[in-house]
């Protein structure tokens, strides 16, 4: 007579979140191109507050990709930092989060420089 063992619980998993317009092909493609990119933006104490959305979409205005690191005074976690960013700027994509860093794409409307595959 074999004993079945209990089903180990499932380790915590926290919320996750689709990025529904970025294939993971263009994901990618977005990851390699933001490797070698520095963080410009810092989420500090404030979290993502009206005034970091400025300087972002500030940010959005020179450049397609942008790297934003979350620091660990933040009171949101890096998920739901992102989150709060894509929704907070229309037309923001979270391409990645990887540890504390959140790389963010946005096409620019006027003269795209990224080519999406």
């Amino acid at each position: 007579m074999s004993r079945r063992r209990p089903e180990p619980t499932p380790p915590h998993r926290k919320e996750t979140f689709a990025i529904a317009s970025l294939s993971s092909k263009q994901r990618a493609h977005l990851r390699s191109l933001a490797h070698s990119l520095k963080p410009i933006l810092q989420v500090g104490n404030d979290g993502v507050s009206d005034a970091f959305l400025e300087s972002l979409e500030e940010a959005f205005n020179t450049r397609e990709l942008l790297k934003v690191k979350v620091l660990e005074g933040a009171p949101e976690d890096t998920a739901e930092a992102a989150r709060a960013m894509a929704d907070g700027l229309d037309g923001v994509e979270v391409a990645q989060t990887i540890g504390r860093t959140v790389v963010l794409y946005r096409e620019h409307p006027d003269d795209p420089e990224i080519r999406l595959p």
